[in-house]
């Protein structure tokens, strides 16, 4: 048997020996009647002190929390993110926030951070270890306003997403870092995608996921309040259609040297295998022996002893009124 006091141990066993002695000279100086309700309050010390000193036997297998691992949310909030071929006709971005979600409470105790991008590439969420923070980012994600959208680039958070995991890699080496790229792939800026490959050497792990389909869909615009109700036209004045262009995330899996999947509601996402030959070879959550708990046994005896004590005042307060009325 093992124990774990919620208390340093010389302060639970003074505890225990004063409450007992207080105890003891109650029940002696008790009357006859009451005293045995005193030896229950004895055994109810005995078990608190016990409950108290968490004692455990044997050993089970626990998942704890990895606090060693930075996750790196990179998200597309172009405009064709809103291109509604995602599950049930809803747009590619809100599949995008519910795989974030998902992949968060896959790494539990990490440290999260999010990017997004459109025509330019924005840290929405510095490293934190408030999943509540970043449920709130990933709430207000939507794609960028039309107005000021000037062609996107799928490499857009390029440079933004090297200077991060550089920073982090300085300020905390020890620690192992993941890269989710979440986008569709489109490239609608002349120039050519810029390259995530300067940031492969800086990450144990990570994936890239696909969004929509090769069929498309139209994309409700946006503006700076929301959604306008109306659809992006082309140069045609006809509703626009967004394609999944599997190529160039492909591309970006190869550059960070990472796993590419096309992602699928129906499928169920999991979080990126590390790479031992890259860092660390920790995942989102490990496992650890510890013993079984007991101290919950001591605690329904305090509880237990509790109930009796509500009962026995509730009766001496019966026979008190009793007696006043027959005063009366």
């Amino acid at each position: 048997m093992t124990f774990n006091p919620l208390l340093p141990s010389w302060l639970l066993v003074l505890l225990g020996v004063a409450l007992l002695a207080w105890v003891i000279y109650s029940g002696i100086r008790a009357s006859r009647r009451t005293r045995m309700l005193w030896l229950g309050r004895a055994v109810m010390v005995v078990a608190l002190i016990g409950a108290l000193a968490r004692p455990g036997v044997g050993s089970v297998a626990a998942e704890v929390a990895d606090e060693s691992v930075d996750v790196l949310f990179v998200v597309d909030a172009s405009a064709s993110s809103a291109a509604e071929d995602w599950a049930d006709g809803r747009p590619r971005f809100e599949g995008m926030a519910e795989d974030v979600t998902t992949l968060a409470q896959q790494h539990p105790g990490a440290r999260y951070s999010l990017v997004s991008f459109g025509s330019d590439a924005v840290q929405r969420l510095p490293f934190t270890t408030d999943a509540s923070a970043l449920s709130q980012a990933v709430e207000r994600l939507q794609p960028e306003d039309v107005a000021y959208a000037q062609g996107s680039s799928v490499g857009a958070a390029a440079e933004l997403v090297h200077e991060i995991l550089d920073s982090a890699s300085t300020d905390y080496p020890d620690r192992v870092r993941v890269v989710y790229y979440l986008g569709d792939g489109e490239q609608t800026a002349e120039e050519s995608p810029e390259s995530f490959g300067d940031s492969a050497d800086l990450i144990q792990g990570g994936a890239v996921y696909g969004y929509g389909t090769e069929a498309g869909g139209q994309m409700i615009e946006y503006g700076r309040y929301g959604a306008t109700g109306d659809y992006i036209q082309d140069e045609n004045d006809e509703d626009a259609i967004s394609e999944l262009e599997e190529e160039n995330l492909v591309e970006i899996a190869e550059q960070l040297s990472v796993p590419y999947e096309l992602r699928s509601a129906e499928d169920e996402i999991t979080p990126a295998q590390v790479d031992p030959g890259r860092g660390q070879a920790l995942e989102g959550s490990s496992t650890q022996l510890t013993t079984f708990p007991l101290y919950w046994v001591f605690a329904l005896v305090v509880l237990g002893w509790l109930l009796v004590e509500v009962w026995v005042l509730g009766r001496a307060a019966s026979e008190l009124r009793r007696a006043r009325e027959l005063v009366e």
